[in-house]
């Protein structure tokens, strides 16, 4: 399995009254994580738009384990638990530079014709691009987990 990962810094833009990082800085990194998925595949944003079709967000889960603070840095992975034939789940993790989870998501993207902005299946040969980053995690129990190790 591959995973998309990245480090990036706290800035005092980040953070908000508390003294911690808001909440809605974890969804701009998760958005960079998209992007960076989609730059690794070989399907760049703006590659995409020119073939017609573009990727949506259809719903984001964010679980808040423990605070970062200024001047710390954020180690972000992403990867895939479900690919399907339009739509995908990517699992995120943020981790404080001690390797601790801070923070854990999932957002369901979804890909759409941009003209009847109705779904778009991936032909064969996008969706084998993203193959090598689908993970799907079994708890210890033997259930499927939508959040995984990192």
């Amino acid at each position: 399995m591959q995973k998309i990962s990245f480090e990036l810094e706290v800035y005092s833009f980040h953070i908000d009254f508390l003294g911690h990082v808001n909440n809605s800085v974890y969804i701009q990194w998760m958005e960079i994580g998209r992007t960076k998925l989609l730059e690794a595949v070989g399907m760049p944003t703006q590659k995409i738009f020119q073939q017609g079709f573009a990727p949506i967000l259809v719903q984001t889960n964010i679980t808040y384990k423990s605070p970062l603070y200024l001047g710390e840095r954020v180690q972000v992975s992403i990867w895939l638990s479900e690919l399907k034939n339009a739509s995908a789940i990517m699992q995120f993790c943020f981790y404080n530079e001690q390797r601790i989870l801070t923070a854990q998501g999932w957002q369901k993207g979804l890909f759409v014709d941009k003209q009847t902005m109705r779904p778009r299946r991936l032909r064969p040969e996008e969706r084998s691009l993203f193959l090598p980053y689908v993970h799907s995690t079994v708890d210890a129990q033997g259930s499927k987990s939508l959040i995984g190790a990192p």
